[in-house]
């Protein structure tokens, strides 16, 4: 897969919107009514927890009035090009304070990368951020302590990046049900994730045979690797892959309980 790793801890998001936006990204587009369906119907008064939260777009996307076109035209505008990083913070925390939801709620980010975090907490996409790194050392006391009423994980990219060990403490210290929800690339696995969530009662689903456009390949060497290793995991990339996208599949975990009072069909079916 072709590398993007300079654009996720710039000092502001305008270099991941030009790199990102030139091969259609989209998965965020494709989680915000899905996510917003799945805080509708959890516990009132929890908290999302948003890993490899990068800038803050889900939490831009959950919490306000605006779509990811909507982002992608204003971080490719000649005015906001503009700005130093100082002045784009002011001007975003105003425009995004114009456009937040009444039904908002708290969102902690957490991320390896420092600047994402920093501009997503300066500018009020997050209630709380961490730049921690989960897979190389256990979460700071004030990380467990912003998670611990966290309600939905959600999860749309970095998902190959992670294992259980990112997951464990905060469903260890969680004071209820816990929900995780994934996008999750075709090209690799979820199941060591998923069997590390079971481990704490949760039961995973995949979202049937629905998926969703990530990105457009940037090679016909990208597109032939996705293709193979969709193939070896035994899935179809007709029409979805061999049409020049990655696409991600959708899971969710939770109790056995929540899977049968919520069916996922459901759910999907009534986002919005």
């Amino acid at each position: 897969m072709s590398r993007f790793d300079h654009i996720y801890d710039q000092p502001d998001p305008r270099a991941f919107f030009r790199a990102l936006g030139e091969w259609e990204y989209q998965t965020p587009h494709h989680a915000q009514g899905i996510f917003r369906r799945l805080v509708a119907v959890r516990d009132a008064g929890g908290v999302v927890l948003d890993v490899c939260c990068s800038y803050g777009i889900n939490a831009a996307l959950l919490n306000h009035d605006v779509t990811l076109a909507e982002l992608y035209e204003r971080y490719g505008s000649p005015p906001v090009a503009a700005l130093d990083t100082a002045a784009l913070i002011e001007a975003d925390r105003e425009w995004f304070a114009a456009r937040r939801r009444a039904d908002a709620v708290p969102v902690v980010g957490l991320d390896v990368a420092g600047n994402a975090i920093a501009y997503a907490r300066a500018v009020g996409l997050l209630d709380a951020g961490f730049a921690e790194n989960l897979e190389l050392a256990p979460p700071s006391a004030e990380l467990l302590r912003a998670a611990r009423s966290a309600r939905l994980i959600t999860v749309t990219g970095g998902a190959s990046f992670l294992s259980p060990r990112t997951f464990r403490p905060f469903l260890a210290e969680a004071k209820g049900s816990v929900w995780v929800a994934a996008f999750v690339l075709r090209t690799g696995s979820y199941q060591g994730i998923a069997d590390g969530l079971r481990g704490h009662g949760l039961v995973t689903e995949k979202a049937g045979t629905r998926t969703f456009p990530q990105r457009r390949f940037t090679s016909a060497r990208e597109q032939r690797y996705a293709v193979d290793a969709v193939t070896a995991a035994a899935e179809d990339p007709w029409g979805r892959e061999s049409a020049g996208y990655f696409h991600t599949a959708l899971h969710l975990s939770r109790s056995r309980a929540d899977a049968e009072a919520f069916p996922l069909d459901v759910l999907l079916a009534t986002q919005g």
